[in-house]
């Protein structure tokens, strides 16, 4: 019978990265080889946006990070294979995003990430 190793992977170390925007930290806890798979409106299930390795998952986070708008992590769950949680996003306009993830973990990294978000139709 194998068993599965703890890993280093510090759940609240990232969501607080999240919460105040800080990319640099974020993508220090992707792994290198790491994929990070969005649906949401325009990417939907049978035809997700994939980002394959740290650089292209570089560009998505500091996109994401320098929008002027709030994230409060919520509903954190995690144990030695991965963590999922949700973000709630505001924009100053009063817009908005609800993002779900999981995280699957690879030797205390994230080396795998699904991401289902969804925006207010109108305000």
């Amino acid at each position: 019978m194998s068993t599965i190793a703890p890993t280093s992977f510090d759940l609240e170390r990232f969501a607080r990265a999240t919460e105040e925007r800080d990319a640099a930290t974020q993508l220090s806890m992707y792994g290198p080889e790491a994929t990070v798979t969005i649906v949401d409106r325009i990417t939907q299930p049978g035809s997700p946006r994939v980002l394959h390795g740290r650089e292209q998952i570089r560009s998505w986070i500091e996109e994401v990070t320098a929008r002027d708008m709030q994230h409060a992590v919520q509903h954190t769950v995690a144990d030695d294979r991965g963590a999922a949680f949700t973000v709630a996003c505001r924009y100053p306009d009063g817009t908005n995003v609800l993002c779900a993830t999981v995280l699957e973990l690879q030797a205390g990294a994230i080396g795998r990430q699904t991401v289902v978000q969804v925006w207010d139709e109108s305000h």
